[in-house]
Order: structure tokens, then C-alpha cells, then sequence
């Protein structure tokens, strides 16, 4: 073995072996799978293969690592690295002697981060035509490895529809030029390697027709249903003057002419009359196919038009299989429109239980997310509390409403506080101003309303927050109606204006418990604020509320 080697290294040194038919550059990307093989091994009659490279003008036979594997007559790279541009050969042995050896080069391109390919790594494609069709093929890989994906680019930008290793245009345009580029990827020893082609397309301009052609691509294809009908058309140009009919144009299937149209109507399969015209520059004359019910073993099938007129030209037609939207099962309909109709009324259900309890809702996200409404808005009360002052006896009841209820309710169990004349604004000022001023420090402003409200001490703090509220919008007003009011006209007409979700009204037997719509409506009008965990025993409830009874 080792004489045999020798022997290789001898005769390539000294010229004696011809470097055979095989001498060519290949260009790679760098970090890239690249694969040769050795032609015209005859493994049966016990030929070997011992590849080498040129170094330092001495060609050193190449050893097997961790990155180049020889399998047979394919040397493997994974991956090419930078200095493996050189000259390499193989060559042939028959254990004696060597037959012949195969030389090429390889030239490692250093990739380009910014772009998908380089200039110096791109083939020139067979040039397009427009109107014509195009075939892609992908670089072959002489190596049994686990292709995991395939990945076509136009210009650097993904074609995502493309993912087959062979793909054509059908009909060729003029923006349809481009750098196409393949990238292979491979999955060997647990790692994945890339391979990597650029094709650059130039289409030209359809040529002008001098004589006989047919129009359109050389290979086209139809969309068909099983059992409808389908029509081929096949257009050919015959030239600039009517000077004579003698062409021959025909269909044919499965190596047979197609029958023409007649009487007979049992076939299913027939061409139609050609039929001649004029439209400018020349005339034309079309040959129409007619497949009268198409069948499941049409599907794929080619049927070629054929135009003879001094020489022979054919376009191909295929049926592809269109799939339409089946029918719903009776049951699948049915089910569905149930399915339908029980979420439309759950639909409607929700939005009316949204509507019914809005107010519970809204409380409950407030408790739950502890949104407070009042963090950084510079107001020091929650609520301004306006109400009757006169302390006749009468009127005791609405003043120990406003004086002890309402401010033990909000206060104490929710965490609001109160501006009430009585007991937070400091006696001996001028009313006025100090009036004024608390309600502008105020979020809110709470009318106690009755029959009584009205008098000249309470006018000037309804018609002050009415005009915050209305005018200057910097204040909501929130009305309690404590006692039924049925002649509203003592008050402002502005007061009308007021959303009716700002109208509270207080009742006497069912606003007792906390958990009354009374106190939920309040809240709700109030702003939001994280509520206290303290709540009122019912023993409390029923002391507060006993002059009520």
C-alpha cells in the first residue's frame, strides 16, 4: 500500500500520469458544504481512489479529520474554511498502477455579511424571453444527506411561496430579471450546513415575430373540476400576408391525434374547427380543445397542441386539479347554526347582565385593581356636602342625614372625606369666599335635595357648583333626593341638566343596610377610591339608622 502511494506521488510530480479530462474551477461560499466526486470509478473490478491537493509544489495525499470525509468516490467538505483553495486530484488505481488522474481547483469565496451572494459566486442563466417559461433548479448535493429545508431568493429577498428544489415560471416578465439564490440546508452529525447557488436571470424582450409561432408559453397550465367541461385554446401565427393555407395544426394525447368535433356526441374528448382571423401586424388562427367532462385521470395530464408550417412547434397543456368547497354535512350545519344561535343569546345576555349590574361590576374592579382617582389631582375633599342648615326642628331629620350619616357612611366604612359647613369650615369668615373655596377643593359636590332646600344660604353653593359642573366642567355634582320632590320648579333650570346617573334617592326602609342600592349608587357617582375594610355590625347599622324608623 505504502509502494502504491509512492508510486501516485512519483508520477504526479514528474508528469508522467495524463491529469485527465476533468480540469475545473469551482467557486464556493465560505463555511459552506462542498462535495466532488471522482468520474468513471469502476469499483467491480477493484479500482481505488487516493485524492490529493498541491502544496508548496508537492501534492500531499488528503487524510480523513473531523471536517473532511471521503465516502467512495465523493470527496466531502463540512465545512469548506478559507484556506482550502487550491488545486486537488484524483486518481485511479488498480492496485499495480494508476490509471488516470482527474485534476480541478477550488476557490473559497469569503462571504459577504451584507448581501446573499457575491458577484464572484453568481452563474449567468440561460437568458429568459418574455412570455416564455423558465425552470430553477437548485445546486445538486452528491452526498446522501438529510436536506432539512431549501429556501429561494430574489434580489436577497425571501420567495416564500418557493420551497421545492425545481420550480419554473410559467410566463416570464420583464421585471422577472433578477439574482435568484438557492440555499440548500443539510443536516449531517447533528450540525446544519448551508450550500449555496445565485442564478442571475436577464429576460429579454419577446422577439418580433418574423414568421410561423405559437403565442404564449411553451408550457402552461389549466385549473379543472371534475365533471365540467374545459377549453384549450392554442393561437399560432401564421405571418403578415394570406398567401397560403398550407400548415398543419392539430391537439394530441397520449402520443394520439385527438378526433375533431362532429356529430358524434358520445366522445368526451374532441378538437374544435380551427379558425382563422386578421389582427394587426398578421393573421393568426386558433385551435380550441374541448373536453367535454373531465375526468379524475385527465388531472396531470398533457395534451399537446401541435403547428407545423416548415417546422414543428408544440406548447404544452396540463390539468391541474381545482378543489372546491365541499358541502357541509347536514349535521355540521345544524350543529353549527345552534352553536351560533346560543352564542348570539349569551352575547345578549351578558350585555344586559353588564347593563342591570353596571354598578356592581364597576365596584368590583374598582375593589380588585384598587384604582384610586384621586392621587395627584391637588383636591384635598372628596365631596363638598350642600345642604339645608336652618335648625328648625322640622328639618332635623335632613340635617342629621348630612351632619351624621352620610359623613359615619362614606368616612368611616369607605375612606372618603367630606367638606360639611357646619363642622370643617371655621366660624367667623366671610362665607363666600370660604364656600367657594372648599368647593374648588372639592371632587365632588353633593346636593341634599328636599322641598325645603332652597334658601338664600344654600342658593348662592347650588348656583356656584351648578356653573363649576356646567360651565367650567371642573366639578361633578351628585344629587340625594332625601325627601320625593314633585314641583321641581323652585329649582335652577341649569339643575335639569344633570345626568340622571347622578340623581340618587334615598329611601327610607330599603337605603338601611350598606349593601343597598342607595349606597352602591352613591360610590359609583363618587370617585374611585381603594374603599376601608372596616364594615358596620348590624347593631351599628340598625343605632345609626333608628331615628329613621
Amino acid at each position: 500500500m505504502y509502494f502504491e502511494k509512492l508510486t501516485v506521488v512519483v508520477l504526479l510530480i514528474f508528469g508522467f500520469v495524463s491529469p485527465g479530462k476533468l480540469c475545473k474551477l469551482y467557486h464556493v461560499l465560505e463555511d459552506e458544504y462542498f462535495s466532488i466526486g471522482c468520474p468513471a470509478v469502476k469499483q467491480d473490478k477493484g479500482y481505488t481512489i487516493t485524492w490529493h491537493r498541491e502544496q508548496e509544489e508537492k501534492s500531499m495525499e488528503i487524510q480523513e479529520d473531523q471536517r473532511i470525509e471521503m465516502d467512495g468516490r465523493y470527496l466531502q467538505f463540512w465545512p469548506v474554511a478559507l484556506n482550502d483553495t487550491g488545486k486537488y486530484n484524483c486518481c485511479l488505481s488498480n492496485g499495480t498502477e494508476v490509471i488516470s488522474c482527474y485534476q480541478w481547483s477550488l476557490n473559497i469565496i469569503k462571504r459577504n455579511k451584507e448581501s446573499c451572494f457575491k458577484a464572484d459566486h453568481v452563474l449567468t442563466g440561460i437568458p429568459g424571453i418574455v412570455g416564455k417559461s423558465y425552470l430553477f433548479t437548485c445546486n445538486d448535493v452528491l452526498h446522501t444527506a438529510n436536506v432539512s429545508n431549501i429556501t429561494w431568493y430574489k434580489n436577497c429577498e425571501r420567495i416564500v411561496s418557493q420551497t421545492e428544489e425545481k420550480w419554473h415560471i410559467e410566463q416570464l416578465k420583464a421585471e422577472d430579471s433578477g439574482k435568484y439564490t438557492c440555499v440548500k440546508s443539510l443536516v449531517h452529525g447533528g450540525r446544519t450546513y448551508n450550500t449555496t447557488i445565485t442564478i442571475d436571470l436577464i429576460v429579454n424582450g419577446d422577439k418580433e415575430l418574423t414568421g410561423p409561432a405559437l403565442i404564449g408559453s411553451d408550457r402552461s397550465t389549466s385549473k379543472a373540476e371534475i365533471g365540467k367541461e374545459v377549453l384549450l385554446n392554442c393561437t399560432a401565427f401564421l405571418g403578415y400576408s394570406n398567401d397560403s393555407d398550407k400548415f398543419s395544426f392539430y391537439w394530441i394525447h397520449n402520443d394520439d391525434i385527438i378526433k375533431p368535433c362532429g356529430n358524434d356526441t358520445e366522445i368526451s374528448l374532441c378538437q374544435m374547427e380551427e379558425h382563422k382571423y386578421y389582427e394587426e401586424p398578421g393573421y393568426y388562427v386558433t385551435k380550441i380543445l374541448w373536453i367535454k367532462s373531465v375526468k379524475e385521470e385527465d388531472m396531470n395530464s398533457s395534451y399537446s397542441c401541435i403547428f407545423s408550417k416548415g417546422r414543428i412547434i408544440c406548447q404544452i397543456h396540463t390539468l391541474l386539479k381545482e378543489i372546491s368547497n365541499p358541502d357541509l354535512p347536514a349535521h355540521v350545519f345544524t350543529t353549527g347554526l345552534i352553536m351560533a344561535i346560543l352564542f348570539s343569546f349569551a352575547a345578549v345576555f351578558i350585555v344586559i347582565l353588564s347593563v342591570v349590574f353596571r354598578i356592581e361590576l364597576v365596584l368590583l374592579y374598582r375593589e380588585i385593581t384598587g384604582t384610586d382617582e384621586t392621587l395627584g389631582d391637588g383636591k384635598l375633599y372628596d365631596a363638598f356636602v350642600s345642604y339645608l342648615k336652618d335648625s328648625v326642628p322640622i328639618y332635623g331629620e335632613e340635617r342629621k342625614f348630612a351632619l351624621e350619616i352620610l359623613p359615619k357612611i362614606l368616612e368611616e366604612n369607605f375612606g372618603y372625606k367630606l367638606c360639611i359647613f357646619e363642622r370643617d369650615i371655621s366660624p367667623g369668615g366671610a362665607v363666600i369666599d370660604d364656600v367657594q373655596s372648599f368647593i374648588d377643593r372639592s371632587r365632588r359636590l353633593i346636593i341634599i335635595l328636599s322641598k325645603n332646600y332652597i334658601s338664600d344660604q344654600v342658593m348662592f353653593e347650588l348656583e356656584m357648583g351648578l356653573h363649576k359642573a356646567l360651565v367650567e366642567r371642573k366639578i361633578k355634582v351628585i344629587l340625594i333626593e332625601y325627601m320625593p320632590v314633585t314641583n321641581f320648579n323652585f329649582l335652577p333650570t341649569s339643575l335639569k341638566l344633570l345626568s340622571s346617573r347622578q340623581v340618587v334617592k334615598w329611601n327610607k326602609e330599603k337605603s338601611l343596610s350598606l349593601n343597598s342600592r342607595f349606597w352602591k349608587k352613591l360610590r359609583y357617582a363618587m370617585p374611585a377610591k381603594p374603599p376601608l375594610r372596616k364594615t358596620l355590625t348590624t347593631s351599628e347599622e340598625q343605632n345609626l339608622f333608628r331615628t329613621e324608623h
